[in-house]
């Protein structure tokens, strides 16, 4: 079975986790998100995309779900002791090395793509990880601080700002020029399904979707594409996801999310069982739906929720 999964960061990740116990001898292919990254003390930093290869491949810390565990901020702290910023992001030491062979390599020439295959090599995360684009796009939000109204990189909106203030706008400066990654395109055409995890649907999964052919080549493989909500009873499972939906005049209910998305692009909708009376909305929009649980509570849970997934794929193409 070839699956492809949009995946954001630590949602993602984790989901990919329960993914692989669910299927083992599937083939996996993850176009992650890119709009998160950032420049940072002159390195490139590819958040999420860390994040999937480092929870695959055993060296994440699992009690932030971002980062490496054992780690230590000595480069971080001799940094600010030379008043080199900024300190609201936090690069752990063994952090570093990832970004600093990363920004050598794409120095020398190489494509972003090759450069996240040449550092899954020493993970082995189990799956293929593909960037969205080899291509710069940043996602930026607008808001309004000390009554200016500003245009801030996600990054200093969810990290420093911990989306405190009301996201006016979000938008993906750079994606209507990018192109898919080499491989994108392939793997959807050629999948067998297509997922959705439980990410952000505006600046995880809606980033990728964003880039021109992506949302297309979704809606028109042969592939069943299913997705899991990210909002539970109301609210998200985890992070502030609520203020970009705002932004985009989406409600945080997993049926608003269903209908964002929209029955052209999916064919099957997972929601919490709390949320089991929202199943005949989201089926009015001609999306299939079903009410399992939906919390990843570990990784057995995890992957009660990718069965699940996997089961409503084949009843949909049926």
């Amino acid at each position: 079975m070839r699956i492809v999964v949009l995946a954001g960061g630590i949602g993602g990740a984790r989901f990919l986790r329960g993914l692989r116990s669910a299927a083992p001898e599937a083939d996996v292919t993850v176009i992650g998100n890119t709009g998160d990254d950032i420049h940072l003390f002159g390195l490139k930093v590819c958040p999420d995309l860390d994040t999937v290869m480092y929870t695959l491949g055993g060296g994440i810390d699992e009690e932030q779900g971002w980062g490496r565990r054992d780690e230590s901020f000595r480069v971080k702290s001799e940094l600010a002791a030379y008043g080199v910023g900024p300190e609201w992001f936090g690069l752990g030491d063994r952090d570093f090395a990832t970004h600093i062979v990363r920004t050598q390599m794409l120095g020398a020439g190489y494509p972003l793509s090759a450069v996240t295959e040449a550092l899954c090599t020493r993970w082995n995360p189990g799956v293929r990880l593909l960037p969205m684009s080899d291509d710069r796009v940043e996602t930026h939000v607008a808001v309004t601080l000390d009554g200016e109204r500003r245009v801030i990189h996600f990054q200093e909106y969810w990290v420093r700002l911990r989306a405190s203030v009301d996201a006016e706008a979000v938008v993906p400066v750079g994606a209507d020029e990018a192109k898919p990654a080499p491989g994108v395109l392939q793997a959807l055409a050629e999948a067998d399904v297509i997922l959705l995890p439980p990410s952000n649907p505006v600046v995880s999964i809606g980033t990728i979707l964003a880039v021109p052919g992506i949302r297309e080549a979704v809606a028109s493989a042969a592939a069943p594409v299913v997705g899991l909500s990210p909002i539970i009873g109301g609210a998200p499972v985890r992070g502030m996801a609520d203020k970009v939906l705002a932004a985009v005049g989406v409600e945080s209910t997993a049926a608003a999310v269903a209908r964002h998305y929209g029955a052209g692009l999916l064919d099957g909708w997972l929601v919490d069982t709390v949320d089991a009376a929202s199943a005949a909305e989201v089926e009015a929009a001609g999306v299939r739906c079903l009410a399992v649980p939906l919390m990843m509570t570990d990784t057995a849970a995890t992957a009660a929720m990718a069965r699940a997934a996997l089961a409503l794929a084949e009843e949909v193409r049926a």
